[in-house]
């Protein structure tokens, strides 16, 4: 049995949204300047880092991140790679990659996960996303949870179409993945995003099992 890590590392290093706050991890009590117990202070956007997106963060209709299906955030999923020259998702693309019949968790390795490889702290405009039409596949396809590798699925400043049509549909989305050690295949995959009550979305642990 192989485990795959796919989550990104919480730290300062990690690029943010432009205007989300950055991640902070601070010790604010240290056994070594004399206190009897160590103790971390976390600040942080609920989407920043590998999350989960709750449908809340795009339709305001108060469905927060505790209510997501643990059973779609589980079970058999399949990494589909991308060639590095697609810059978008579109209906085309999904149509030419031979994605198998039945798949309910579908993750894109894209030319993002470079990004995560060469350890980049800068955030990237430029990222590889879905568009308007292959989120609409997606849905007719019946997928119930997408992943992609970089802090967003759909394109930078056009977001809020592609994520309409995803959380309308009931999909989990999950953001943020690191995908650069993975091949294309079928795994399992657990991501369990933290239990926010009442949030948009959540930093989530996610891996897959081969």
């Amino acid at each position: 049995m192989n485990i795959f890590d796919i989550t990104l590392p919480v730290s300062k290093r990690v690029p943010t949204w432009p205007g989300d706050p950055e991640i902070l991890v601070q010790q604010i009590e240290a056994m070594d300047k004399g206190s009897s117990y160590n103790l971390t202070y976390l600040h942080t956007s609920a989407h920043s880092g590998t999350h989960v997106d709750a449908p809340h963060h795009f339709l305001n209709n108060n469905n927060t991140v505790e209510d997501l299906p643990l059973e779609v955030l589980t079970g058999s999923a399949y990494v589909a790679v991308l060639r590095s020259d697609i810059m978008q998702i579109t209906a085309g693309v999904l149509d030419s990659m031979q994605i198998p019949l039945g798949v309910e968790r579908l993750l894109f390795k894209t030319r993002n996960s470079k990004f995560w490889a060469n350890g980049e702290t800068e955030f990237q405009t430029d990222y590889t996303a879905v568009v308007k039409d292959g989120a609409e596949w997606l849905v007719t396809r019946g997928i119930r949870l997408v992943g992609i590798d970089y802090l967003s699925i759909a394109p930078f400043k056009d977001g809020t179409q592609v994520h309409r049509i995803l959380l309308n549909a009931g999909m989990v989305i999950v953001e943020g993945l690191d995908l650069s050690k993975v091949s294309e295949g079928r795994y399992q995959l657990y991501c369990l995003p933290i239990k926010l009550v009442g949030a948009d979305g959540a930093p989530a642990r996610a891996i897959l099992i081969r």
